[in-house]
């Protein structure tokens, strides 16, 4: 499985939760929600996730292997750091980002889609 796109939908600047990052396979499969954190040794990533009755949390979606999970990483990590870059860029230039016109459409198109297949 190739790793096709990278998607940081939300940043904050505050807290430890620092994204939220959506990752396709393969132009075919996309999986949304993973968060980065920022831990006490760094920043990681944590999976889709889903509470359990007793307060515990278990993945959703998981790599199986420890090769794919830092391949996965990599991935969104470069793609954070380039959003950060543009944002401090846009910043200091003192211009409000906005986001393509193109990517808003595609954003709408996923939107339809998971509304058609939780109906």
């Amino acid at each position: 499985m190739n790793i096709t796109d990278v998607r940081v939908r939300k940043v904050n600047d505050e807290g430890k939760m620092k994204a939220v990052v959506s990752i396709t396979f393969d132009e075919e499969f996309v999986v949304h929600d993973i968060k980065v954190i920022e831990g006490q040794n760094g920043l990681f990533i944590a999976m889709p996730s889903r509470k359990m009755g007793e307060g515990d949390f278990r993945d959703i979606a998981h790599p199986l292997t420890s090769e794919t999970r830092n391949r996965i990483k990599e991935a969104i990590f470069v793609e954070y750091e380039k959003v950060l870059e543009n944002a401090a860029a846009m910043a200091s230039s003192g211009a409000v980002s906005a986001p393509p016109k193109e990517e808003e459409e595609e954003e709408a198109e996923e939107e339809a889609k998971e509304e058609e297949i939780t109906e």
